[in-house]
């Protein structure tokens, strides 16, 4: 019998450079995109992924994450004495429907290493990792796509995208084969091998991994057997090509549109097309669009 998918973790702990100043002082995974912070887009998405359980992976000064998930009694109580219960229904939802644990990273020694820290959490059990990072606007959600997958074949998957040439190299890349999968045709790949950050002379394909992963417990012991790579930081792509000599992996090219919230213009453009999206904005929102002088 195949494990449920209980748990979601998300590592949290680097520093955000590219978004200095503003977040010399508040985490990166907080910046609003329209009125929700980054994270809470990913927690989201677990949550209606059938996810209640959430691991994230913290590090220094990244207390407004544990705030922002924790319940705000002063805040209710005065949304509450003023009747304002659409405020108060915002605020309360996703305290109310999730639970939360923390552990800390004291150095970020790369994705491995934040994944590997999650180990006492995670126990002996199957778990997806989310990069908040990667904001994806989808009809059906990113994790769920990646689960129905899982729980056919009961072995790791990763979120694929094609991505244009001459921007691989910013990407962990694989070499995989196409499977017919559920009458789902040209998604589904099983995985022969995985590279990092390839030139893009180098690429194995276009095909890139995104930041939504189902795996299974051994990938922590993977982990621990590659250790640290030449820079010093522990890769999550060293240890899924670790686990590929003894478990299959397969990668889904998932349905749904990506944003990359880790950079300044993809930050942008996410915030753009998600005010487009709400009811209460977007018809404004595009008016002013439309009258600028572009």
């Amino acid at each position: 019998m195949i494990s449920k998918v209980r748990k979601a973790v998300f590592p949290a702990a680097g520093l955000g450079t590219r978004f200095l100043p503003a977040t010399k002082a508040s985490p990166k995974e907080m910046l609003p995109l329209v009125d929700k912070p980054i994270i809470q887009y990913g927690v989201e998405e677990a949550l209606h992924s059938g996810i209640q359980n959430m691991i994230i992976v913290t590090g220094r000064g990244k207390s407004a994450i544990e705030d922002h998930f924790d319940v705000s009694f002063e805040l209710e109580h005065t949304l509450e004495m003023k009747g304002k219960k659409d405020m108060l229904a915002a605020v309360r939802s996703i305290s109310d429907m999730i639970d939360v644990s923390y552990v800390r990273q004291k150095e970020a020694l790369g994705l491995g290493h934040a994944v590997l820290r999650s180990r006492e959490l995670v126990g002996n059990e199957p778990f997806c990792v989310v990069l908040a990072d990667d904001v994806i606007d989808s009809e059906v959600p990113c994790i769920r796509q990646l689960l129905d997958v899982y729980e056919f074949y009961g072995a790791s998957v990763v979120a694929l995208m094609e991505v244009p040439k001459e921007l691989i190299s910013a990407y962990g890349v694989v070499d995989a084969e196409p499977v017919p999968h559920n009458g789902s045709q040209n998604r589904l790949y099983r995985i022969r091998n995985l590279v990092e950050k390839p030139k893009p002379e180098d690429a194995p394909s276009n095909l890139a991994i995104i930041g939504r992963y189902i795996l299974t417990p051994e990938i922590f012991d993977s982990i621990e057997a590659v250790g640290p790579g030449a820079i010093g930081e522990i890769q999550l792509t060293d240890g899924l090509r670790h686990l590929l000599r003894s478990r299959p992996i397969y990668g889904y090219r998932f349905e749904g549109t990506r944003h990359d919230a880790g950079d300044k213009l993809g930050f942008l453009k996410a915030t753009v097309e998600f005010a487009l999206q709400r009811k209460d904005l977007g018809e404004p929102f595009r008016e002013y669009l439309k009258g600028l002088k572009l």
